[in-house]
């Protein structure tokens, strides 16, 4: 990026800043009625959540409710007393207080467009939940990869070591999730939050938190100086605490509009219990959190102690056969950093890593294929191997300039083992006709519903011959 470009970036998101500064907003009171648009959306289910034990008579709407996907997430949240509407308005009513909508949401959706007639007050996810947090005491994690886990690694901590905060993740934490409960918030009784703030849509700006970990910078929504300019933002609404990965300290340490303490987590250290996740990324987001849990005044044996028994985060190197011959992982990446530390994880485990990986969207796959062809390259190890399936679209407006099957090619043009799968069938024919002990088959991705429900199919059919 040149100077000038730099320079209009930044006057941007300058200007995204005052925005969101400005807009914030009188909560509705509780008992009123707030439908959300998209509830089955891991942000928008978490918000739904946190309403209703807030008070508010909460409904929703999600495509998934016209599809024979089984949901999860959406039975959970009518056991909750959430109803569900099909996204075509009927779920705004005259009761309808407030609409609350994330940046996927296009602008011709029903819902939405049913909230203009009526006009109905719309409100961003992260909007409501920042009006839901005021004034009260919020620990932020943000980051561009690993976010997830270091969020529910804090929640766990605390929630243990007796804070009893309220967590809101951006996936279930497995120690939280049973039948009844998704696993990704956390109802506590302290004016105390932990929450995983997003950049994608440069929705973090809408907090102002007392404590605050950036566990890295890389390109995934952005270019890398536009991502860097946004937490350079971010970081100056920190009020206390600062805790930044490897690399970062020197950015932001010595500014001087930063109120807050900054300090860089210390490379991983020799744990004296097992960390239960593998994976030097793991390690790398279990010291963040270890050292944030110590900036708090937590002594770091109690805290040791009580991550040995965190069991991870949904969808982040979830393991999911019943310990078989060839092990399977869902996982959640979907850009070339957080495919690089998935695949290495698992590479320090198995003889041979048979990997999936669901590309999701024409737009990031365009953006990030030259990337993600190097990645593949380094990590990718003789006997590895890549399947490509078809690019995951929920329709829209997005230019198919690229496709799997180009991508696949482009991919052999590095030397990558990569072949073009036509879906979900045709990679478990594949894995059961060339599996053996040793292997482990990960398959990644974002957005796509049906794939960690493939996860699971995939482990059962293993485990069955």
């Amino acid at each position: 990026m040149n100077t000038k470009r730099e320079q209009e970036s930044r006057l941007c998101l300058a200007d995204a800043q005052q925005e969101e500064r400005g807009s914030g907003m009188a909560l509705p009171p509780p008992g009123s009625s707030v439908h959300m648009v998209g509830i089955a959306g891991v942000g928008m289910n978490a918000l739904a959540q946190v309403l209703r034990a807030r008070g508010y008579r909460v409904t929703g709407s999600d495509r998934l409710t016209d599809t024979n996907l089984s949901a999860p997430v959406l039975d959970a949240l009518q056991r909750q007393e959430i109803a569900l509407y099909t996204q075509d308005g009927s779920g705004v009513t005259p009761e309808t207080g407030a609409l609350v909508v994330s940046t996927a949401i296009e602008q011709d959706n029903p819902d939405l467009e049913a909230a203009r007639r009526r006009s109905v007050p719309v409100r961003h996810r992260s909007e409501m939940l920042s009006a839901l947090i005021g004034g009260e005491h919020c620990i932020a994690v943000a980051g561009t990869s690993g976010k997830t886990t270091v969020t529910g690694m804090i929640g766990w901590l605390l929630s243990e070591l007796g804070a009893d905060p309220h967590v809101v993740n951006g996936a279930a934490v497995l120690n939280w999730k049973s039948t009844d409960c998704i696993g990704n918030v956390r109802m506590g009784a302290s004016d105390l939050w932990v929450v995983e703030v997003d950049e994608s849509d440069r929705s973090l700006l809408r907090f102002f938190p007392e404590h605050a970990v950036i566990t890295n910078i890389s390109r995934d929504h952005f270019t890398l100086e536009e991502t860097t300019a946004l937490f350079e933002l971010f970081v100056q609404q920190v009020e206390r605490t600062l805790i930044c990965g490897a690399g970062l300290g020197s950015l932001f340490a010595g500014r001087n509009d930063l109120r807050a303490v900054c300090r860089e987590a210390p490379p991983a250290c020799e744990w004296t219990h097992p960390l239960p996740l593998p994976g030097a990324h793991n390690r790398e987001n279990a010291q963040l959190a270890i050292t944030l849990c110590e900036a708090l005044g937590y002594e770091r044996e109690a805290i040791v102690e009580t991550l040995s028994r965190f069991q991870g985060v949904e969808r982040r190197l979830e393991r999911v056969d019943e310990g078989g011959d060839v092990a399977v992982y869902d996982d959640y990446a979907h850009n070339p950093a957080k495919i690089r530390a998935t695949w290495n994880a698992v590479a320090e485990q198995a003889e041979r890593v048979i990997g999936f990986w669901r590309p999701h969207g024409y737009g990031p796959l365009s953006a990030m294929m030259e990337d993600l062809c190097t990645m593949f390259q380094e990590v990718c190890r003789p006997g590895d191997r890549l399947y490509i399936p078809p690019v995951y679209y929920e329709g829209g407006t997005a230019e198919k300039r690229v496709d799997a099957e180009m991508f696949v090619e482009r991919l052999k043009e590095h030397r990558v083992p990569a072949t073009w799968i036509s879906g979900y069938d045709a990679f478990l024919s594949a894995v059961l006709e060339s599996g053996r002990p040793g292997d482990a088959v990960v398959c990644m991705g974002a957005r796509d519903p049906e794939l960690p429900q493939f996860a699971r199919r995939l482990a059962a059919r293993l485990a069955s011959i």
